[in-house]
């Protein structure tokens, strides 16, 4: 691996979201939004996500983001037990206990290809771990093709479907294991 590579891994930081993040959040989030328009996802078509919803993240302190050398360049929630919808699951979870959700992740036009999606799921199941939850559980559009390649590559298992604003969603949990 080169040493450029390197370096631009290692300035790679993960914080919670502050108000003052919420500008450049909310950008990043419009490109999001614009992507999955581009793609033709009907996922986040309708209003939402929006700054009141980060807001709420960040109040409630689930809002994270990655930074590079102090700029943010992707933003995700990160919570547990927080999902009501997931009580209603068209499927069957693989765990009954307490979980970790994400919901969310965006990353800047700019910085898209770094693998940042993955990061913010290696963050999630760290944050799982140190919290005592043993799963982690996530879902997406049917019709997110890079978000469902990302999940299915960190190793999430496909357990249903949840609905969120009259719309289906494939939903995903991965077990920690108990090292």
């Amino acid at each position: 691996m080169n040493s450029w590579f390197v370096k631009k891994i290692m300035n790679i930081s993960f914080r919670k979201a502050i108000k003052d993040d919420i500008p450049t959040i909310w950008e990043i989030l419009q490109q999001a939004i614009r992507r999955r328009r581009e793609d033709g996802s009907i996922q986040w078509q309708d209003g939402y996500p929006n700054p009141d919803v980060v807001t709420h993240d960040i109040e409630k302190r689930s809002g994270y983001v990655l930074t590079e050398e102090d700029r943010v360049i992707a933003y995700c929630s990160i919570a547990i037990n927080d999902e009501p919808e997931y009580l209603r699951l068209q499927g069957k979870w693989l765990t009954q206990g307490d979980f970790v959700v994400v919901h969310r992740i965006a990353v800047g036009d700019s910085d898209i290809g770094k693998g940042l999606a993955t990061r913010f799921l290696i963050h999630a199941e760290e944050f799982a771990q140190q919290h005592s939850v043993s799963s982690v559980r996530i879902d997406t559009n049917f019709d997110n093709g890079p978000m469902l390649r990302v999940i299915q590559k960190q190793g999430f298992v496909y357990c249903g479907e949840v609905y969120f604003r009259g719309s289906p969603r494939r939903a995903y949990e991965k077990v920690l294991s108990k090292d």
